[in-house]
């Protein structure tokens, strides 16, 4: 297998995987993404959720705004310019979320034991510190 294939295969499958785990949710891929954001982050703008999620400004406020109507995050003028508002998580919104990744890892985890060998499971286990340094080098966070 050349490396253009092990890419592409890596792409397909990895994508795939993301996609079945996310039919276990109960929010929107944008919402999940803002509350995420927010939780590693602590507050930001509207834009530069627009920014980190890459979407139109738009988008990001429709998110923001359907998040503060069921109290999952609040909004305050930005300290040092009033025209923005700086977004924040809730205790709420927090807790959505623990509760989002929590159901994301059990479904994981039973398929990982439904379908994989002890064994099996071990080699998945030795493969998680590659895919995490492919993504740091991906992401510009390059360890």
């Amino acid at each position: 297998m050349d490396e253009d294939t092990l890419a592409e295969e890596l792409r397909q499958s990895i994508g795939e995987l993301v996609r079945a785990v996310r039919t276990v949710d109960t929010m929107s891929p944008g919402e999940a993404a803002v509350l995420g954001f927010l939780d590693r982050s602590g507050p930001l703008t509207t834009a530069d959720l627009a920014h980190r999620r890459g979407v139109t400004h738009q988008s990001a406020a429709k998110s923001v705004k359907d998040l503060t109507s069921a109290g999952l995050a609040r909004t305050e003028p930005h300290p040092g310019d009033g025209r923005k508002l700086l977004v924040h998580i809730t205790d709420a919104g927090r807790a959505r979320l623990r509760d989002e990744r929590d159901r994301r890892a059990h479904t994981l985890d039973a398929a990982i034991r439904d379908t994989f060998s002890p064994e099996e499971q071990r080699h998945l286990r030795q493969c998680v510190p590659l895919l995490s340094r492919l993504t740091a080098r991906l992401t510009g966070r390059i360890q």
